[in-house]
């Protein structure tokens, strides 16, 4: 830090609360959210921090003006905030932040327009960064994590505020988006549900009078969601609008959202081109790719063993892990087209057996009575269509459309 006079701290105070007045006098939202941005680092907050911390007497600058006094128990709270996320005492700037965000939602309330929304953006955005910051310090001071629970609620305060009717409802879908986040982060995503049947069955909500960043985002967790509860159809949709609608020029955004939908477009019978994993650096679901259209469990256990952790951490793990039976039906087809070429008669008779051997020779150990049952799965799944001769162990396919295609649609449950 650069020296700074008394008398320059002084100044720099005063210039911030003149900011905050003026903004207020004038409606000017622009302004006015870049007075709240502790994460973003600015150079003229870090230096009101450092101005804080010399100047001691900053509340009396507050409550001896008119301008100021009446945003004591927003500017009190906010300026311990700045003064402690300057000395890096993280849990004490998030506590102080916390007040100041109660404090703007009662002040927001009372404004009959909506023109501090982005203001109020700014204070939900950092509420959550901040307090996964405090969380992060009590851990290493070995204490519990508490602080994004915390925020966590003050977001649903902020939540029930905007869900009037109004202006201001525009806002509760990036809220809602934060909220998605900090349960996400928390692992409590039963806590979505709530949420999403405010948006999605009040009818204050238009859904597409959203701003499109926050439908993207919204569709994002909730086609999530839908993977965790293996709705495979809403998940594509959601997931695919996300990805429609996701701006192209943020590949890190489109990757993301590429991570949860490529599962959900393999668990339906769509595999994606290699050039698309290549482009968006997801190359772990290549031979996963490769195993589904060779028929090749092995190459598909081996993927999932590889890349296992990262699969696990995506919450997909689970999802990919029952591709096995897709692997299974390439492969008895695979049989069935080479027993075509041989002796077109008697393709549609598959002796169980040989299936046993074509597993033996990728290394998987299974006797008949195993892969009996596999094919008894694969029937009742309609991916195959067939039936048995149970004395000579022999599955005897249906002579028009033996495999059927998924076309979009799910595996049978």
């Amino acid at each position: 830090m650069a020296y700074m006079s008394m008398g320059e701290a002084h100044r720099r105070i005063t210039e911030y609360l003149n900011r905050f007045s003026d903004a207020i006098s004038c409606q000017d939202g622009a302004t006015f959210k870049s007075l709240f941005a502790l994460s973003s680092n600015s150079p003229f907050l870090l230096s009101l921090g450092d101005a804080l911390n010399l100047f001691q007497d900053a509340n009396r600058l507050i409550k001896q003006s008119d301008n100021h006094s009446q945003f004591t128990d927003i500017l009190v709270p906010l300026f311990r905030s700045l003064q402690n996320y300057r000395q890096n005492n993280l849990l004490e700037a998030y506590n102080a932040f916390e007040k100041t965000a109660n404090a703007f939602i009662q002040e927001f309330r009372n404004w009959e327009s909506a023109w501090a929304m982005e203001a109020l953006y700014v204070i939900v955005y950092d509420i959550r960064v901040l307090a996964e910051k405090a969380d992060k310090e009590l851990v290493s001071n070995g204490k519990s994590p508490e602080k994004l629970k915390g925020a966590g609620s003050v977001l649903m305060k902020v939540f029930g505020t905007l869900a009037g009717k109004g202006s201001k409802r525009v806002g509760a879908l990036y809220v809602t988006c934060q909220l998605f986040k900090i349960y996400f982060k928390l692992g409590t995503v039963h806590l979505c549900r709530s949420v999403i049947r405010s948006i999605e069955t009040a009818r204050i909500f238009d859904f597409e009078e959203f701003p499109k960043r926050d439908k993207v985002i919204y569709m994002y967790y909730t086609g999530r969601l839908e993977v965790f509860n293996e709705n495979f159809p809403s998940a594509d949709y959601k997931l695919s609008y996300a990805l429609k609608h996701c701006n192209p020029q943020s590949e890190a955004n489109i990757r993301m959202i590429l991570k949860h939908l490529i599962p959900v477009k393999l668990s339906i019978g769509i595999l994606p081109k290699n050039s698309l994993l290549e482009k968006y650096n997801l190359l772990e679901y290549s031979k996963i790719v490769q195993a589904l259209r060779r028929g090749d469990l092995r190459l598909l256990r081996c993927a999932l063993q590889d890349h296992e952790d990262r699969f696990l951490r995506s919450g997909v793990y689970l999802v990919l892990e029952k591709l096995e039976l897709q692997v299974y039906q390439r492969l008895v087809k695979k049989i069935y087209i080479i027993q075509k070429q041989r002796d077109p008669s008697r393709a549609h008779q598959v002796k169980l057996e040989v299936i046993v051997k074509a597993l033996k020779w990728l290394e998987i150990d299974m006797d008949v009575d195993e892969v009996e049952c596999i094919v008894a799965i694969l029937i009742y799944k309609n991916l195959m269509k067939g039936y048995f001769a149970h004395k000579s162990k022999v599955v005897v396919l249906s002579k028009q459309d033996p495999f059927p295609k998924l076309n979009g649609k799910p595996v049978n449950s």
